[in-house]
């Protein structure tokens, strides 16, 4: 599965378990389910589903006299068990057979429970026009994962028990039905048409899906098994741009895993108003429809391309091997994700890979530092779905990698295709994983998953260097900052690896060569010293960047200047850049400049702009605005938004420049909107008219229509920005209205919460009003905007908004979310005026204090 993240305000460690979470175990095994057939007949204008659910059950012992299903608010009409009619009991939430007659161990019974369901609350979607979206195509779709088939038909649904399925569904022309496996048989009926899929290897019920539409089918194949798209007709062009490389990374993941893929077909469906990026259900693959690219987001937008990666992955890690507790999802996920890193690396080369990386671990770091900490493997939760963060997507592919690392290429794929055909069509646990590495390489890495998976964090380092002149000794202390020492001594926050670390020699412009040494870090402070034969140009701690870390580096300018330029790996040179801005200057300056013209790869040129605008000098100004004519997209965006951090007039016509030309990248056009409005905002001299400002992001949100509302956005969160402008509000308003499209609602909901910190208090009155309002709706994606809106407001009235809407909503997600965000509102009205009056003051200061700095350099130089 892949979806979108929120994070939460800044904290350290908050809990992960919210109060309520308790320990969850898979129930039971009565025996092993078999099969299920469901029969069905959808009512898509009442959004009913009514039909049969059949469930071959082999009994593990004698004398069960009681079977309990998980079934939620369905209409249970009948039960039969061996054609005989049974006594049920069924509150809402499960349903409790009374067996006429006891089991017997290995004779298997037949359940067929007649049912329906109308307007369910989740597991099956209805789409369909409305007033407001009149062209919203007709669709219906499920959503199992985690626990949610049970609310479109009666199952034992947890992940421990696989069995085969069937799916036969009614439904009217000229609409087509797809499901798991193959399509033994069509049948036209009057206006209707049944599809009859079958599924013949085993999987969870969490994985059944079915999805309706009136789609245009675009057909590929891979080893001559049918690789099929399904999309609204008129985007087929978008879906082969989207989706047309999964021949070849069915192709790429059968020889990494070991394993031919398993299925009959392979076949990815785009639909509207998906509640996740994907969902890999087996065989069949569903996707939201804001997946697909048109001709200019295909330029610098590989989003899609690893979502398809991620969720075909599953087909493998998810599908063919089950994990047996929702506890364990880490390990599919983990892969998952890791598997959009391998992709990168054999698409794009070493360094898009090191950088896709580093990407994953910030997302990471992000929620650990900011929302909580937790041990990837847990089984104390509230609900299942909490447990689907960054922790097991990103974290899980970060340890991964350093599994990959530790064993070595050759012994790490080695083993990951033992684990796979040792456990095809088999539920696991992470224990699985750590046997198959065993059995594979001989070696036992439990050390790395004591300190990775089953426990919470990673290792904060802190490096500094020195050189002795005279001895020719290299002086490394490396500080583990994450393990204040305690009263006790205690070491639980520890870290102990092996981290080897280079020393750099470059000569004549040939690339440069690091002299090599592994040392064993494991107190919370150590000093290594390496004899030299010569001074090293630069210090690379923990070479090609494999362990999960924050890294502080303490180098004197001269060995970060050298990192940056001569390190051979891209995040190497990100660290140095990051180490150099804190100590800022001129010649820092100067050297970030020349990274940003001259480094080969995009991604440290991106890094580097966001770099130079933390130099409080303004040179930095004419050092950035060269970044604007950089080839690559993803850094002139970079500079755009460092650009909005500088905030003078020069840099707000260089970003208006940017919004009245337009550039060949949305995601360009949408960063120079936002950087209009941030500039604007700020209490410069300078400041343009807000009347200016207004009308320039008016006509983009008037003219700038397209690819997934990116650009129109960009100019919602510029507005967002003049927290004081009332007309920036109204704006705002105007663009929350339904029959907006979607995606620019969405964030003009959130808007909402950013622009009303400045307002006065009758129109804050008005936000709480309209959130209140929008709050009511059902769509999971609007009330996520409208927490994350109230989420950013400064009054308590937020607060009561937030509740209600948490103790309504039937998503776990939305519920959590809903208790985060109001602990986010207690703690900013807790910042008083007076506080944020001083804040102001020393902006102020902090300007003047940069126009002094930057005279006094220049003069410096000049002396020089």
């Amino acid at each position: 599965m892949s979806y979108y993240f929120f994070d939460t305000e800044n904290q350290r460690y908050k809990s992960f378990e919210l109060p309520g979470a308790k320990p969850h175990y898979n129930p039971d095994r009565p025996g092993q389910v078999e099969h299920i057939f469901l029969d069905l007949n959808l009512d898509i204008p009442n959004q009913s589903v009514q039909g049969q659910c059949n469930i071959s059950l082999l009994p593990i012992r004698n004398g069960i006299d009681r079977l309990i299903l998980d079934a939620v608010n369905l209409n249970i009409e009948s039960v039969l068990v061996d054609e005989v009619s049974q006594k049920f009991d069924y509150d809402g939430q499960k349903l409790s057979l009374q067996l006429h007659s006891p089991t017997i161990a290995n004779k298997r019974i037949a359940i067929a429970i007649a049912y329906s369901v109308q307007k369910p609350q989740r597991g099956i979607y209805f789409i369909h026009p409305e007033k407001h979206y009149p062209h919203k195509p007709t669709q219906v779709w499920t959503q199992g994962e985690d626990e949610d088939s049970r609310f479109w038909f009666p199952c034992f649904d947890y992940p421990g028990q696989l069995s085969t399925s069937e799916i036969r569904v009614r439904v009217p022309k000229p609409l087509i039905a797809i499901s798991n496996g193959e399509l033994i048989a069509t049948e036209e009926d009057g206006d209707d048409k049944i599809y009859h899929w079958s599924q013949q290897q085993i999987h969870p019920t969490y994985l059944m899906t079915l999805a309706v539409g009136d789609f245009a089918e675009i057909r590929d194949e891979w080893n001559g098994k049918p690789v099929t798209y399904y999309v609204e007709k008129g985007r087929e062009a978008d879906a082969k741009r989207s989706m047309g490389k999964t021949p070849r990374m069915m192709e790429f993941l059968s020889e990494k895993y070991g394993y031919a893929y398993a299925y009959p077909k392979y076949a990815q469906v785009c639909v509207d108003d998906f509640i996740f990026g994907g969902m890999e259900n087996t065989s069949t693959t569903l996707l939201t429809d804001r997946c697909l690219l048109d001709a200019k987001a295909a330029l610098d937008n590989r989003n899609t391309e690893s979502l398809v990666v991620h969720e075909l992955a599953h087909q493998w890690f998810g599908d063919l091997v089950v994990i047996k507790h929702w506890s364990h999802a880490w390990v599919k996920e983990g892969m998952a994700s890791y598997s959009e890193v391998m992709w990168t690396e054999h698409e794009y080369g070493a360094d898009e890979a090191a950088y896709y990386r580093l990407g994953e671990a910030r997302s990471y770091l992000a929620e650990d530092s900011g929302r909580y900490r937790r041990p990837m493997v847990t089984h104390v939760y509230r609900e299942a779905i909490e447990l689907y963060d960054r922790h097991i997507y990103e974290k899980g592919s970060c340890v991964y990698h350093m599994i990959r690392t530790e064993l070595g290429d050759e012994m790490f794929w080695q083993a990951m295709q033992t684990f796979v055909q040792d456990n095809a069509h088999k539920t696991v646990e992470t224990i699985d994983l750590l046997r198959a590495i065993e059995k594979a390489s001989g070696r036992n890495i439990l050390f790395l998953f004591d300190q990775y998976v089953y426990r919470g964090g990673h290792p904060d380092f802190k490096v500094a260097y020195s050189w002795d002149g005279d001895a020719n000794l290299a002086k490394i202390t490396v500080t583990q900052t994450q393990a204040a020492s305690d009263s006790n001594g205690s070491k639980s926050n520890l870290f102990d690896l092996r981290v080897p670390i280079g020393f750099g020699y470059a000569e004549n412009g040939a690339p440069a060569e690091l002299k090599i040494f592994k040392v064993r870090v494991h107190e919370r402070e150590q000093t290594f010293y390496f004899p030299l034969q010569e001074k090293p140009l630069f210090v690379s701690f923990d070479v090609g960047n494999n362990f999960l870390k924050t890294v502080s580096l303490e180098y004197p300018v001269p060995e970060l200047k050298a990192q940056l330029e001569f390190d051979p790996h891209p995040t190497s040179r990100i660290y140095a850049a990051e180490a150099l801005a804190k100590k800022g200057g001129l010649e820092v300056l100067k050297a970030l400049e020349t990274a940003l013209q001259k480094d080969p790869f995009w991604g440290v040129r991106q890094e580097v702009a966001a770099q130079l605008a933390e130099i409080k000098l303004d040179q930095a100004f004419d050092a950035l605005v060269l970044g604007l004519k950089d080839e690559n997209s993803n850094v002139r965006k970079a500079v755009v938004e460092a650009l909005a951090k500088i905030k003078t007039h020069a840099s707000y016509k260089a970003v208006k420049e940017v919004v009245e030309h337009g550039d060949t990248s949305y995601y360009v056009e949408a960063a120079a909107s936002r950087a209009v409005g941030t500039i604007a905002a700020a209490s410069l001299e300078e400041k343009p008219k807000e009347e200016k400002v207004l009308k320039l992001l008016k006509t983009v949100l008037e003219e700038k229509a397209g690819w997934n509302e990116v650009v129109r956005s960009g100019a919602i969160a510029g507005l967002a920005k003049l927290k004081t402008s009332e007309a920036a509000l109204n704006l705002i308003l105007e663009y929350t209205k339904a029959g907006v499209p979607q995606p620019l609602r969405l964030n003009a909901i959130r808007a909402l919460g950013t622009v009303s910190v400045g307002q006065t208090p009758a129109n804050v009155e008005r936000i709480l009003d309209h959130l209140a309002e929008l709050a009511k709706e059902r769509f999971f994606l609007t009330q996520v905007a409208v927490l994350t809106a109230l989420g950013n407001m400064e009054t308590p009235k937020a607060i009561a908004i937030l509740q209600s809407l948490g103790e309504q909503t039937a998503d776990g997600r939305v519920r959590r979310y809903a208790e985060e965000e109001i602990a986010k509102v207690q703690k900013s009205i807790g910042t008083d005026t007076a506080v944020k009056q001083l804040r102001e003051e020393l902006d102020q200061l902090k300007q003047q204090n940069q126009e002094l700095r930057s005279r006094l350099e220049n003069l410096e130089a000049k002396a020089k």
